[in-house]
């Protein structure tokens, strides 16, 4: 096509996709034009010229074919989707067409070792509000499906997750406010695909031509959500090119109810795998990470976020990490071994998507012989007894042999980078090939030996032959011989000091090295795409000893932390207590001289109390004075039972844990303005969250609830929330069954509160003051604290001393009832009194009834507080209904009497 056409041709198949961005090829260059050109110059630092075109002047901006890739890695990573036109010979003549569209969900070229999911959520017609959710992770193959309960449990397994890339369904894109949920809460780019491939008939009959007619209810995908969000993955991955379904060979059901139930909140708050501040290694995954391979860093991931409730594959992996503790050289022999190991799942992407090359399967080679050392190092050692033995057996070891021996016996060791130049093959391999390689051995022999013949033949000096792409072969030789050579040399070229010839023989010679050049390269070429089928073929295998190599290595990551930080194994009980002895932050104890505690909360409706009993407790408010430790002393109960159900030792010095099936936090919030919520909004919301939810077999984490409004408000809603999960929903029945619940709080109230509940005790984080200075103990001791030091954290925080100075002198006159002096008012200096009953601040000309008030000490109408001492002394089980129903209209109209 000339010239001129190109930009058309451009917007033309730029009109064609729903791409973002269009990049086509163009000879040796990818270009892009006009809108596109001006795009990629701004984010890739781009070199932007001009393109004439039908009397008009295009932007350009281009790359070399073969540095295509880091460029268009970079623009999908920024989250845009770019089609590829490739260029086409017909006939002489240059043609192109969109052969791949790359999106977020989609990038192959990757050296990011997390998992890089597609998602699709799907709502079902005949399932209710249930959602279907479905991830495929292109350059793995991994495919996953369930069924959430509804939207929220949806969005929580999507943060689990974490996808790059969402698609909504035709439903679920009109409710404005889940998708503005998915992009508010997720870091993922969301793509509107076509409806028709969340159609329940197509996409099932997409998934069985996949996987199987028989699979769907082989592996219980019973609900028409699933299906239709299953069906659109799979449609979405096949459209845009990605060419990897191949290595997509099983379709593996995800069970929200075998997992312990994380929301965003929860995984953020606990700073599971991301920190709120600071660097990365400040998250548990961080800290645990000792993996040595990509596969097994990214399996570990997948444990931490998504904990099991499954006690028997709790204990199979807990006793793994415990032969991997207590056998040190062993362990190390294991690690030694797994080290250098390749990602399979990814090689088995590759090899499928036909963008493995020769080094990729070199690659393949190398890592399904780490199967057996691995296997050996176990079965030498007193791992042999382990379920690492029971890993390592799970894949076909003998087809694993097999692959590994015929790629040995085929590649070369050190293959070009390039598929199509030959070098790839070992000689033996094939015997047309080797045919070939002799006579190209014979033709260079022929060449190399040429100069010394010549010279010796003609009585030459300086005699050489080379090769260039300009002359060829050629015979070089000095100007002081080059008047000697025979009639039959054709010079073709003379320089300063030596002149070069041709020869018939010479340039027939040549031609024959070239024709078997390009035999061998489209032979070994072919060979090659041969020998990648047969690898892709074999994905299953490849993605099974991929799995099994990750496993142990991920087991072996925590047992190297437990076995360097002191960690015990926990005692998993279900349902049950939980109860740590010395029980430490993971993450705070490696920066910090760590002071350990224990703590006792008493299973689902377990327990007498703190005020009748000595049974552990179920419900524990926790006092105590600003960076004390409170919060550090909640999230470690947190992130030890996190830790116990996904197999891993504790950092305690013993731990029984009752398996959970979920567990919430709400531990602070930050204001979301742009999004219209304030920080009390936001609080609320995450309370609200925790009480639909949770349910006696939960841990619930509260650390402070109502500080963000009026102090009548915040307690009345502290208050209510403590009786409500103390309860177990229940308000009505004393004793009830809630969560087990830890809950920090500056509201002193609460820890009267607590003296009265059967299930709640009350515990503080001690700090003593010595001549003004205060020490903070961080121990944590039975009852509540007697204050909170808030003003002493003012002075550390810098608050200047004029303002700490009358803070205390305010303190002292509320303490005691007294009047206080407003300083710097309009009315010039006024003494006002703290009304308790109202909240409010009142002077002394405000009315006899204000006066009476502040007179007893700014509490209720002493008529109130008869009324309340009767209402409490009244035993509702000892009383008939007339009685109650007379004695609350007495109560009534004494009270509106007040």
């Amino acid at each position: 096509m000339a010239s001129q056409g190109i930009v058309e041709e451009f917007l033309s198949l730029k009109s064609d996709t729903d791409a973002d961005v269009l990049t086509m090829q163009c000879g040796d260059f990818y270009e892009f034009f006009a809108e596109d050109a001006e795009l990629v110059a701004d984010e890739l630092d781009l070199q932007v010229s001009q393109k004439s075109s039908h009397g008009s002047s295009y932007p350009m901006a281009g790359v070399p074919v073969d540095d295509l890739t880091p460029y268009l890695k970079a623009l999908v990573e920024r989250g845009y989707r770019v089609a590829v036109a490739d260029q086409f010979e017909d006939g002489g003549d240059h043609y192109r067409e969109v052969t791949r569209v790359v999106t977020p969900g989609t990038l192959l070229e990757t050296d990011d070792a997390d998992a890089r999911y597609t998602a699709a959520i799907a709502d079902g017609s005949a399932d209710g509000d249930r959602i279907g959710v479905a991830l495929a992770d292109a350059t793995t193959g991994q495919f996953l499906v369930a069924t959430a309960a509804d939207a929220d449990e949806a969005l929580s397994e999507l943060y689990r997750f974490g996808p790059v890339e969402i698609l909504p369904g035709p439903a679920v894109r009109d409710d404005d406010a889940v998708v503005r949920r998915l992009r508010e809460e997720t870091d993922a780019t969301v793509s509107l695909f076509e409806a028709d491939a969340f159609a329940p008939g197509r996409a099932a009959h997409r998934l069985e031509a996949q996987f199987g007619a028989e699979t769907l209810s082989s592996v219980g995908l019973d609900t028409d959500a699933a299906v239709r969000a299953a069906g659109a993955v799979l449609a979405y991955v096949e459209e845009t090119g990605a060419g990897v379904l191949p290595s997509m060979t099983r379709l593996r059901t995800f069970e929200t109810d075998d997992h312990l139930d994380l929301d965003a909140t929860t995984q953020r708050n606990l700073e599971l795998v991301e920190p709120m501040q600071g660097e990365s290694g400040d998250t548990l995954l961080g800290t645990i990470d000792h993996t040595v391979t990509s596969p097994g860093g990214r399996l570990l991931r997948e444990w931490v976020t998504r904990p099991r409730r499954d006690r028997s594959e709790l204990t199979r992996r807990l006793d793994s990490v415990e032969a991997l503790a207590s056998a040190a050289l062993a362990r190390e022999r294991v690690r030694e071994a797994l080290d250098g190991g390749y990602d399979l799942e990814r090689l088995a992407a590759r090899a499928a998507s036909e963008s493995a090359d020769a080094a990729d399967l070199l690659a393949v080679r190398d890592t399904l012989a780490i199967l057996p050392a691995v296997a050996d190092a176990i079965a030498g050692s007193r791992l042999s007894g382990s379920p690492l033995a029971a890993v390592v057996d799970r894949p076909d070891r003998d087809a694993a042999a097999r692959l590994r021996d015929e790629l040995e016996g085929a590649l070369a060791e050190d293959p070009p980078k390039t598929v199509t130049q030959g070098g790839l093959f070992r000689e033996g391999y094939d015997e047309d090939l080797d045919e070939l390689l002799e006579q190209h051995r014979e033709a260079r022999e022929w060449i190399d030996t040429l100069a010394e013949r010549e010279a010796r033949k003609h009585g030459l000096n300086h005699v050489t032959v080379d090769r260039n792409k300009t002359d060829g072969y050629y015979i070089q030789v000095g100007k002081s011989a080059a008047d000697g050579v025979p009639e039959h040399y054709r010079e073709i070229k003379t320089l300063k000091n030596s002149k070069r010839f041709v020869t018939e023989e010479l340039e027939e010679r040549e031609r024959e090295i070239l024709r078997l050049e390009e035999a061998r390269g489209d032979l070994e070429y072919d060979l090659f795409c041969a020998l990648r089928e047969r690898v892709a073929d074999r994905a299953a295998l490849l993605q099974d000893v991929g799995r099994a190599l990750a496993e142990v290595d991920a087991l072996a990551s925590l047992a190297t932390h437990a076995a360097g930080n002191d960690w015990v194994r926990p005692d998993l009980v279900e349902p049950g207590p939980l109860r740590i002895e010395a029980g430490r932050h993971p993450v705070v104890e490696r920066t910090t001289e760590f002071v350990p505690n224990d703590l006792r909360l008493g299973g689902a409706g377990g327990g007498d109390g703190g005020a009748a009993g000595d049974a552990d407790p179920g419900f524990l408010i926790v006092t105590g004075p600003n960076m004390s430790g409170k919060s550090t002393y909640l999230r470690q109960a947190a992130l030890i039972t996190l830790l116990a159900q996904i197999g891993s030792f504790v950092p305690a010095r013993s731990a029984t844990v009752g398996v959970v099936d979920g567990i919430y936090t709400r531990v602070g919030a930050l204001d979301e303005l742009a999004q219209g919520r304030s920080t009390f909004m936001v609080e609320m919301q995450e309370l609200s969250n925790i009480l639909h939810s949770a349910t006696e077999e939960s841990l619930v984490i509260l650390d402070e609830v109502g500080r963000g409004t009026a102090t009548y408000d915040g307690i009345s809603i502290a208050w209510a929330a403590t009786e409500y999960l103390h309860q177990g929903n229940n308000l009505l029945v004393d004793g009830g069954g809630g969560p087990k619940t830890l809950f920090a709080t500056h509201y002193h109230e609460l820890t009267e509160l607590a003296e009265r509940l059967s299930r709640a005790a009350n515990v503080h984080i001690a700090g003593e003051e010595n001549d003004g200075e205060v020490t903070f103990l961080r121990t944590v001791k039975k009852g509540p604290a007697d204050r909170s030091y808030g003003i002493y954290v003012a002075e550390l925080a810098g608050v200047p001393d004029p303002v700490t100075s009358r803070a205390r002198e305010v303190l002292e006159l509320l303490q005691q009832d007294k009047a206080i002096d407003v300083r710097g008012g309009s009315k010039g200096t006024e003494q006002v009194v703290f009304d308790l009953g109202s909240g409010q601040l009142k002077t002394g000309d405000d009315s006899e009834t204000t006066a009476e008030t502040a007179s007893n000490g700014g509490g209720f109408d002493p008529e109130i507080e008869a009324v309340v001492d009767e209402i409490r002394a009244t035993d509702v089980n000892d009383i008939s209904p007339l009685e109650l129903m007379s004695r609350v209209q007495e109560w009534k109209q004494r009270l509106d009497g007040s």
